[in-house]
C-alpha cells in the first residue's frame, strides 16, 4: 500500500487529523491495535471546556466548540451536541482567586463569560446544584458535551469513509521505517507494508511506543482517569448545564437521565503500556471506586444528586504532558514524523482543531494559530522516565489547582 499520511490511533485525535489530511486531498490510512474510540476516546467525558490556562489552548477549545456544533456543515454527517453552557465555581479563598484570574484572561482571549450568583446557577442546573450562598460562579455560555463519546468517532468515521479515508482496525504498527538519513518512509504491520512520507503518531497510550518504533522519544505519561454515572435522578433536567467544582476538583454533567461526575485524582495512577503484557488493553486498567465515592462525597453539599446509585463506572488513560500543554507538531530528528498526543485529558475535546490545524501544517499551509509553543522537540532529550512520570501526575493532580506550582 502506499499513502500520502499514515495516522497511527483510531482515537480521536487520530480520525480528526486523518479526516482533516483527507479533506485537503491526501490519500490516508489510519492504523489501530484495536477497534476505533474503543481505548481513552470511547470513555470520555465528552465536556468541551471554552476556559483553558494559555492563548493558544483557548483557540483550539472553542474552535472545537465550533467545529462540533456544526459538523454536519462541514463534514456531512450529523453529530447530536448538547449545547448546555457551564458553571465554574470556587469556593476557599485561593480557589476565587483563580477562578477572577481566569475569567479575566479568558476575556481578554475573547471568550463569553460572566460571574453570576449562586442563586442563579441552581436555577439554570433546574435544581440539581444547591448552592451554599458564600461560593463564586462563572457562567461559560460556549460550552457544549456530547453525551456519549461513541457518537463523536462514529461521526469521525462516517465523515473519513466520505472523504476516502482508509481505516484499518486490529492491526497493531509494527515498524516505523525509515531511510539511511533517518527520514519517514513508512510503517509496517503483521499484514502488509505502507509506504509513506508522513506518519502521525496519535496512539494516546502507546503514543511512546509507536515513537520508539521511529527512534523518537516523546514526553507523554499515561495516568488514569476516572468518572461514573448515576442511575436517573429526578429534578435532573438533560438540558441542565455543565457544573464544575474546582476546590475538589471534580466535574458534574447530565448523563442518561441522572449525573455524570468525574473528576482528579490527588494521587493518580500511573499506568505505562510498554511494562504491561503485549495484550494489555485500557480494560485492564484498575479501576477504584472508592476515589469517586470521595468526591461525590465531598460536594454533596452543593449536588445532593452525586451521591445517587451508581449505573456505570468507568476509566481510561489520560496522556499527560510535563508542563500541561499539548504535544502537537512535527518530530524534528525524524523528518516526517508528526505527534498528536499529550492532551492532558482534553484530546478528545480539542481533537477537532488539532486535527484541522495539523493537517494544514502537515500538507504545506500555515494552521490558524501558531503551534510551536506546543512542540514535542521541547521535551527532547531533557527528562528522565522517572521526571516524566513524576511532572505528569502533578499535572494531572492539579488540573483544576495549578496554584502551587
Amino acid at each position: 500500500m502506499k499513502v500520502e499520511v499514515a495516522v497511527v490511533g483510531a482515537g480521536a485525535l487520530g480520525l480528526s487529523t486523518a479526516l482533516h489530511c483527507a479533506r485537503q486531498g491526501r490519500s490516508v490510512v489510519v492504523l489501530d491495535r484495536r477497534t476505533p474510540g474503543s481505548q481513552a476516546s470511547g470513555r470520555a467525558a465528552g465536556l468541551f471546556k471554552s476556559v483553558q490556562g494559555d492563548e493558544v489552548r483557548t483557540f483550539l477549545a472553542r474552535r472545537s466548540i465550533d467545529l462540533v456544533r456544526h459538523f454536519g456543515e462541514w463534514a456531512g454527517v450529523p453529530l447530536d451536541v448538547a449545547a448546555s453552557g457551564s458553571l465554574l465555581v470556587a469556593r476557599g479563598g485561593g480557589h476565587k482567586k483563580l477562578l477572577a484570574a481566569e475569567l479575566a484572561q479568558s476575556l481578554r482571549w475573547g471568550v463569553d463569560l460572566a460571574a453570576i450568583s449562586p442563586a442563579e446557577a441552581a436555577e439554570r442546573t433546574g435544581g440539581y446544584y444547591r448552592p451554599a450562598g458564600d461560593e463564586d460562579v462563572v457562567w461559560c455560555p460556549e460550552d457544549v458535551y456530547i453525551e456519549e463519546p461513541g457518537a463523536l468517532i462514529d461521526a469521525y468515521l462516517g465523515a473519513a469513509a466520505r472523504a476516502g479515508v482508509q481505516v484499518l482496525a486490529d492491526e497493531p504498527v509494527t515498524a516505523v521505517t525509515t531511510s539511511s538519513a533517518g527520514v519517514i518512509t513508512g510503517v509496517r504491520t503483521a499484514a502488509r507494508h505502507i509506504e509513506t512520507a508522513v506518519v502521525v503518531d496519535a496512539a494516546g497510550a502507546w503514543v511512546r511506543q509507536v515513537g520508539e518504533l521511529a527512534g523518537a522519544w516523546v514526553a507523554a505519561a499515561p495516568v488514569r482517569h476516572q468518572l461514573l454515572v448515576t442511575e436517573p435522578v429526578p429534578g435532573v433536567p438533560a438540558s441542565a448545564p455543565i457544573t464544575r467544582i474546582l476546590d475538589c476538583a471534580v466535574y458534574l454533567r447530565p448523563a442518561r437521565g441522572g449525573l455524570m461526575l468525574g473528576g482528579f485524582e490527588s494521587a493518580p495512577l500511573p499506568v505505562d503500556p510498554r511494562a504491561q503484557p503485549p495484550a494489555f488493553d485500557t480494560d485492564d486498567v484498575p479501576l477504584d471506586r472508592g476515589v469517586l465515592d470521595a468526591m461525590a462525597a465531598q460536594v454533596a453539599g452543593l449536588v445532593p444528586a452525586a451521591q445517587a446509585e451508581v449505573a456505570e463506572h468507568r476509566g481510561g488513560l489520560f496522556t499527560m504532558s510535563p508542563d500541561g500543554r499539548f504535544l502537537a507538531g512535527p518530530v524534528p530528528e525524524v523528518p516526517g514524523l508528526w505527534v498528536a498526543s499529550g492532551c492532558n485529558g482534553s484530546g478528545f475535546s480539542s481533537s477537532p482543531a488539532i486535527g484541522e490545524a495539523l493537517a494544514r501544517w502537515i500538507t504545506g499551509g500555515r494552521p490558524e494559530v501558531d503551534l510551536s509553543a506546543l512542540s514535542p522537540a521541547r521535551f527532547t532529550g531533557v527528562l528522565t522516565d522517572e521526571a516524566l512520570v513524576e511532572r505528569g501526575t502533578w499535572q494531572y493532580a492539579h488540573y483544576y489547582d495549578p496554584l502551587t506550582a
